[in-house]
């Protein structure tokens, strides 16, 4: 019994090394995007327009507009009046 344990361990550790290397290129691929849309005006632009044209409400476009501040941070709640 302890051999089979020790297989299906050593089977499984593959599949976490991928895990942690999809992870991190994940990471760096979403910090290699905000830094594009932080230093590249044109690339921001395009993708205001592709994520934001389509949404028709008023309130939820302007918080899509909102949320390509720059910054980083999320766009801050609106109080309704």
């Amino acid at each position: 019994m302890v051999p089979a344990v020790v297989l299906l361990l050593t089977a499984a550790l593959p599949a976490s090394a991928q895990r942690d290397q999809s992870a991190a290129a994940n990471v760096r691929q979403s910090e290699q995007y905000e830094q594009e849309l932080r230093s590249n005006p044109s690339f921001r632009a395009q993708r205001m327009k592709l994520e934001c044209g389509p949404i028709n409400d008023p309130q939820l476009h302007q918080q899509c507009v909102d949320s390509f501040a720059g910054d980083g941070a999320p766009p801050a709640r609106r109080r309704r009046q």
